[in-house]
């Protein structure tokens, strides 16, 4: 009980910045980011010979990254299916987004009509209730960059959107990623 303790500023030092390296890595802790269809607006259809149109479409997309790291991810294409068939897809432009941050996509889309055809008799009477469900799928790879380091990632984001086909107002929409990390 006698023992004096030598007090080091060396030592509190130490134990500061571990602590401080502590918080970082757990706050680090990679989060999924947010998808949400903003609006789909109809900009043409395209004559498709012999009978067909396909309509191409704008998707307007709002991402949220909420991550502490600025992400970059290479072009890739969303796959959009219908009554469980792939009747059509959307171009992702290679990008970036900022830490933290939101931005809005604007992603052009093709349908086509020939799909849409086959399932002539569903398609008749979404439009006539008025609600017609999408299904999308995409994967987008890129890096995120931590101090010094690119680390490799995917996400993969399913989406299950129910839309007005006579306005092509979203009704209503289930979007849920999934984030993973590829060691370096």
């Amino acid at each position: 009980m006698g023992k004096k303790v030598k007090w080091s500023w060396t030592s509190a030092l130490i134990g500061a910045a571990s602590a401080v390296a502590a918080t970082a890595v757990l706050s680090a802790k990679p989060k999924d980011p947010t998808f949400h269809l903003i609006s789909i607006n109809f900009t043409s259809f395209k004559l498709n010979l012999p009978t067909i149109l396909d309509a191409e479409l704008l998707l307007t997309v709002h991402v949220t990254n909420p991550n502490i790291a600025p992400i970059h991810y290479s072009s890739t294409a969303m796959s959009i299916f219908y009554q469980g068939s792939l009747l059509g897809s959307a171009a992702v432009a290679a990008g970036s987004q900022p830490p933290r941050s939101c931005q809005l996509l604007r992603l052009p889309a093709r349908l086509r009509g020939l799909e849409l055809a086959q399932h002539a008799k569903c398609f008749v009477a979404d439009v006539a209730r008025r609600e017609m469900v999408l299904d999308a799928a995409v994967d987008i790879s890129g890096t995120a960059r931590v101090l010094w380091w690119d680390h490799n990632f995917k996400v993969h984001v399913d989406s299950h959107v129910t839309v007005d086909p006579v306005f092509l107002d979203v009704i209503d929409q289930e979007n849920t990623s999934e984030l993973e990390l590829f060691a370096a």
